[in-house]
Order: C-alpha cells, then structure tokens, then sequence
C-alpha cells in the first residue's frame, strides 16, 4: 500500500516546530503519524520529489529526513524502491505509552499506565482472529463471558490459593465497568472509600449520587480507627478497596488490617469491592502470597498488567451474585467485546513471562526515580513495594502549582486532590515511573525548576 502525497501532507499537518531544524521535526511528525495512526505502517511513502512538492520543503530536507528515520529504524528503503514505514525496535518493546516519552515536547503522566506488549499483543490478535469462527457464529453477546476467558480466570485464583469455579467469573470490559455493574446491582446509598483512591472510581460514584466516606491511607498503611468510622456510616453498603499496591499510594494492606476489614465487613454489611488491577506489579524482591479479605467481591482487569486497550475486566464472587449481576440489564451493555476476550485469553494462557520482563523494568526505573529525588527535603516518600508510581508530600508548595508550572516546562501531573474524596492533599503528587530512565531524568529536572531550584 502506498501513501499519496495528500495523504502525508494531511498526515503530518503544521509539522514545522520553531527552532527546529527542518529535516529533524519533519522526521518527528512522520514518527509521530506512524504511533498514533495517521500513517500506516507497512505502507510506502511517496518519492523524494513528491514529497518535498506535496510538504512544500527542498529534496534536501527531505532526504536529510528519511536518513533520520532510517537511523532510528522507523523506514526500510531498499534499492529501486520506496521507502517502507515501521515501528522501529525499541517502539514496540518498551513499556512506555509513547505520551510518556515526551519525545514530541510534552511529557504526559496524568495516567500510570503501561503500552502494549507489542509483539505479543500481535500475535495474540492472529491467533483469536484464526479461532473466531465458533464465536462469530454466535450472537455477538456473550452474557456472563466466554466460558474458555472464565475458566482461565478461575483457574489463576485456584492457583493463587483461592479455589473458584468458572460460575463464579464475569467477565467486564474492564474494572470500571465492574464497579458500575456492582454499584448498579447493589444500589449502596454510602460507600466507604480511601483517602487518597483511583479518581475514575470516584467519578462513577459521583455521578449517581452516592454518598462518599472516607478513611485515610498513605504508604504507611490504613489508619484503622478511621476505617472503623467509615465502615460504620456505611452500614449496609458498599466499601471500595486497593489493598494490593494502592493506588496512588502503592501501599500494601498488611495481613492484620485485611482481618479488620473482614470483621467490619461482617459486623456492618457491608460489601467490600476490592480492586486487584495492581495486584500482580508486586515490585518485591522477594513477593510472598498475600493474603485476600475474607469474603470480599473481587475485581481486575488486564489495563495495569497487559494494556488499557485491552477491555478486558471481571468480577470474582459467589456464584449466585454472578448469577444476579449476568441477569442485570446493564450485564450485556458493560460486558468485553467476544473479540477482545479472544485476546485476552491467548494473552492470560502466558502471561508470567511478560509480567516478569514488566516487573524487572518496572523496579528498575522506580528505584531510579527514587534515587534521583531521594535526600531532597522539597518532598517527602516511600518507596513503595509494588504498582506504577511514586506518592510525594511536597514541603515547600501546593501540588496544583508545581503542576502548573511543571507544565509550563512540558510536564502534564495529576495533584493529590483529585485522588481524594473530600478535595485534601493539597500537598500531594503522584509521579508515575513509566517512563525510561532518560525520560525519568527529565522529569527530575523538571521537578526541581518547577519548585525553583533546589533547596527554594
């Protein structure tokens, strides 16, 4: 396939970038197009000549282009041929959204969350498009998921010391569609939440009306007296939990506030929801088995571990709430597509080995960060044992100027208050190590212009 000279010219856009040299932001834009879809890889580019009439540069700048493309492995150019775009190596094995490069300005870590494998992913999409045939057959709707997705499922729980059955599986289109199905089914008037929490939850909860309590974590730990507090104004509702690696503090419910929990669980009736999405990004280095609350309602979904792309989410409870919940009239509407739960099962049949390579990358670059902000007393820390980011206590400014000023050097943050439920954390920051090292280093630097030099 060949792109035409409209095609590129639409394509790139106003890709000229003020005091950058021609060749170097027409070879950007061109990268650029190809990660986000506006050019097909594998397609061909146009002729030197056509391109430089079409873009409205010299053949110069345009050859000085595709020599910079061809040295960092986003073109193929063989003799008497066009030049063929590709993703370049290092593209699609790396773990970071190419938003979090910063490799076009801006450094974009509002989301703590992980690219495709690239490789696997794809070969993962071949194989579940070459067994579609049973499933394209059918209707399209898949109730409480594909048996084969469920008793995978069931099977890492059995595993994990928690013996389930695939009955006891529903499969979502992700964690929050999970939380909605379970909010919509329970219909709680409170819910118990922590102080700091994941925003997207909070949103949902917002929206209908429910009523938010609060207890406070940080990396720390839980504080249990507020966690009795709050289990008791939600008596008879609903407790939302991220008891493995919390998001954003990363901290790791110890075993005797997950005994707590259970106990208030029981002695209010309340429901715990507890969500694993960070479960497996155990950064330890030696991860013992955690334990799970007792008789809590389970969900995940592969967005931390595998991709965001991939919506693909369930619920893990008693068969008899599954039943429920497969019979609710927002079950079908907030259930995976049979497409993407094909992917994900040739994805979860092996997914040790791509958690491995993420976890060593993962702790490489969080104990990176760590020593790059370590021994500064503009912000405070734990390094914590599992999950994507860093949860800073700045010292010496509110979190929502430092983010604005950090974006003025081409930095995007998310500040603590829109992780909490009552609008506090003024003083915090959540700092996703996602990224690669040499971005890492950058967000460091950025860092301390924004809070005006060290030691301001």
């Amino acid at each position: 396939m060949r792109i035409t000279d409209n095609q590129l010219a639409t394509a790139l856009g106003a890709w000229r970038r003020p005091g950058a040299a021609l060749a170097r932001a027409l070879a950007d834009a061109v990268g650029e197009a190809a990660l986000d879809g506006r050019l097909r890889v594998g397609s061909r580019l146009p002729a030197e000549r056509r391109a430089a009439a079409a873009l409205g540069v010299s053949r110069g700048t345009v050859i000085a282009a595709l020599d910079i493309l061809r040295d960092e492995g986003w073109v193929d150019t063989r003799r008497g041929s066009a030049s063929t775009l590709r993703l370049p190596l290092e593209a699609t094995t790396r773990i970071t959204p190419s938003s979090a490069m910063g490799e076009h300005g801006v450094i974009d870590l509002r989301r703590a969350v992980p690219a495709a494998p690239h490789a696997p992913y794809q070969r993962a999409v071949v194989r579940a498009a070459e067994r579609s045939g049973p499933v394209l057959a059918e209707s399209g709707e898949t109730g409480p998921g594909l048996p084969e997705l469920r008793s995978l499922i069931a099977d890492r729980y059995t595993a994990e010391r928690l013996a389930t059955r695939p009955e006891q599986i529903l499969i979502t289109s992700g964690t929050r569609a999970a939380l909605a199905l379970l909010s919509a089914h329970l219909r709680p008037r409170v819910v118990a939440v922590e102080i700091p929490t994941y925003f997207d939850p909070l949103a949902g909860f917002r929206t209908t009306g429910t009523r938010l309590v609060g207890c406070q974590v940080n990396a720390d730990g839980w504080d249990l007296d507020q966690l009795t507090a709050a289990f008791r104004t939600a008596a008879g509702g609903m407790a939302y939990l991220v008891p493995d690696f919390q998001n954003p503090t990363g901290a790791l419910m110890p075993r005797t506030a997950r005994r707590t929990v259970a106990e208030l669980a029981e002695r209010h009736h309340v429901t715990v929801v507890a969500d694993e999405t960070m479960r497996d990004l155990d950064l330890r280095d030696a991860p013992a088995p955690v334990q799970r609350i007792s008789g809590s309602v389970l969900i995940g979904s592969a967005a931390k571990t595998i991709w965001a792309g991939l919506r693909v989410g369930w619920i893990r409870g008693s068969a008899a709430l599954v039943g429920e919940l497969a019979h609710h009239p927002l079950c079908e509407p907030l259930s995976a597509a049979p497409i993407q739960q094909l992917v994900a099962i040739e994805l979860l049949r092996d997914l040790e080995p791509l958690l491995r390579d993420r976890r060593a990358v993962l702790r490489r670059q969080r104990d990176h960060l760590s020593g790059l902000l370590a021994g500064d007393d503009r912000w405070r820390f734990t390094v914590p044992p599992g999950g994507l980011a860093l949860w800073l206590r700045l010292t010496t400014m509110r979190a929502d100027l430092l983010t604005t000023r950090a974006r003025a050097h081409g930095l995007e943050l998310s500040p603590g208050p829109s992780f909490a439920a009552d609008a506090t954390h003024s003083h915090h920051l959540r700092l996703p190590y996602t990224p690669p090292i040499s971005t890492l280093n950058r967000v460091a630097t950025v860092l301390d212009l924004a809070c005006g030099g060290r030691g301001a």
